[in-house]
């Protein structure tokens, strides 16, 4: 009979085991920034696009759009941008670029905004778990630029 619960017991053991490494392992990482991210209007609420972000070699962060929703005029275009970005579409267009690791954040990128086609330079955190990006905009100081939060989403439960 004692052997019977000393089975058990490991046998329970090596379960809950399995179920914690499992949950962790798709859990999303609340430490990085690198995934899929929802970015939204902050005057109408509306999402304007997803971007993926990701590391490269050089361990820096890029980030790319890869679905835009509906504007009016069906404008999905920079036609604010410049030089070779002018009329280019919006979807694929590399948005962040040269984000590297500084403590508790991402510091000294690069930010393009599509809407007025400026570069910006941009800081960036992840906060609530994980769950959600804060981006911080600039020119000069950081101090002074504009915050905007994005919101992780995993594109692969729909």
């Amino acid at each position: 009979m004692e052997n019977h619960h000393l089975l058990l017991s490991i046998l329970f053991g090596i379960f809950c085991s399995f179920v914690f490494i499992h949950s962790y392992a798709l859990a999303p990482s609340s430490n990085t920034p690198e995934g899929y991210w929802k970015i939204v209007d902050g005057t109408t609420g509306n999402p304007k696009s997803i971007i993926k972000i990701w590391k490269t070699s050089n361990q820096e962060l890029m980030g790319k759009v890869i679905k835009v929703f509906a504007k009016k005029g069906n404008m999905q275009r920079c036609t604010a941008c410049k030089g070779p970005l002018y009329n280019q579409p919006i979807l694929g267009m590399t948005l962040l670029s040269g984000l590297k690791p500084k403590q508790q954040q991402w510091g000294s990128g690069r930010l393009l905004n599509p809407d007025n086609g400026k570069t910006y330079s941009c800081a960036l955190r992840t906060v609530e778990h994980g769950n959600k990006l804060q981006v911080r905009n600039y020119i000069g100081l950081p101090y002074f630029g504009r915050a905007e939060t994005w919101e992780r989403i995993d594109l692969l439960s729909g």
